[in-house]
């Protein structure tokens, strides 16, 4: 488990770095996201190359792909609704989240998002860390697990709704790859999909 505790401190150091009010000013985001998504692909293919053999590229889980990012952006347009009218703070935040992108090109964004930063942070936090804590402690304390770590690595952000929208997305895709692991590159795809479309295509305004 060394090896587990050693990524998710890189994952915590790394998020820090990206999201802190501390730190975040010093970077430029999207070198270090990308940057972040490279080193954790890396230290999930190093510890445990067998997610390779679980991606499957068929009609099958590019549907179910684009099926679930339809129904999370679909959750989010509604959470965003919700949250805007019972909280003063939520739409100033999501705000802040949406800032990070101004003044770089979406086409670029967009390739980042879709074939770097989704698909290996899907590859980093389920198919490692939720895969290896599952067969630890079981496949409902590994979801559970690891959608706490999701979540937790967000908060240096101090950014509520950052937080929380880690925590639904982190419980979606963790509950998928819990009960339909055999759509392991669905969820992938649907990552990658999410992030560009509620992020660069369909921003939920």
């Amino acid at each position: 488990m060394k090896k587990l505790y050693f990524a998710l401190t890189v994952a915590l150091i790394l998020w820090t770095l990206m999201f802190s009010p501390l730190t975040a000013p010093r970077f430029d985001f999207w070198q270090i996201m990308a940057g972040s998504a490279l080193i954790l692909c890396g230290l999930a293919t190093l510890f445990a190359p067998a997610w390779w053999d679980r991606l499957k590229f068929n009609l099958p889980n590019l549907i179910f792909g684009v099926v679930v990012a339809v129904a999370l952006w679909g959750i989010f347009w509604v959470g965003d609704k919700v949250a805007s009218w019972m909280f003063d703070f939520a739409r100033p935040q999501v705000d802040l989240i949406y800032g990070i992108k101004e003044g770089t090109s979406p086409w670029v964004l967009s390739l980042l998002l879709l074939l770097l930063i989704g698909p290996a942070e899907e590859l980093f936090w389920r198919g490692y860390v939720q895969e290896r804590m599952s067969k630890k402690w079981g496949m409902d304390r590994g979801f559970w697990m690891a959608t706490a770590c999701y979540t937790l690595v967000h908060i240096p952000s101090c950014n509520f709704m950052l937080v929380m929208a880690a925590l639904v997305c982190g419980a979606v895709w963790g509950f998928l790859y819990r009960y339909m692991p055999q759509y392991f590159t669905g969820i992938v795809i649907s990552h990658a999909l999410w992030d560009a479309a509620v992020f660069i295509w369909f921003p939920i305004l």
